[in-house]
């Protein structure tokens, strides 16, 4: 039989699908769970614009209200660069590609990534 999934699990497939039918690029996913207390997973993607940046964060907020009946936090939605989702169970960074490998994210928590999935 199995497991029903866990809310971070519900919601990161809610995340992983929102962010596929609005073409993110270089999707990561990253299982924080026993490694740290800020969520289970941790999402990382591109987009290639700040608009498309923008617009991602603000369809996905959107579909976890809709679906969870909750709002997330979000930080940076105005400029588009790096757009920052807190749940509380999984935290989304999107980035406009040059953003993204200026911070270089993924390699703190996944050195060589080979923790990460891409989605």
């Amino acid at each position: 039989m199995a497991q029903p999934q866990s809310i971070s699990e519900s919601l990161l497939t809610l995340i992983l699908s929102s962010l596929e039918n609005d073409k993110a690029e270089d999707v990561v996913q990253i299982d924080l769970r026993g490694r740290t207390s800020m969520g289970d997973f941790m999402v990382v993607a591109s987009g290639r614009s700040s608009r498309q940046v923008s617009a991602m964060a603000e369809k996905l907020v959107a579909r976890i209200k809709e679906t969870y009946g909750f709002t997330a936090k979000i930080e940076g939605r105005d400029v588009g660069d790096w757009v920052l989702i807190d749940t509380g169970d999984v935290v989304v960074h999107l980035f406009r590609p040059e953003v993204r490998d200026f911070y270089q994210l993924e390699k703190m928590w996944v050195p060589g990534q080979t923790d990460a999935t891409h989605a």
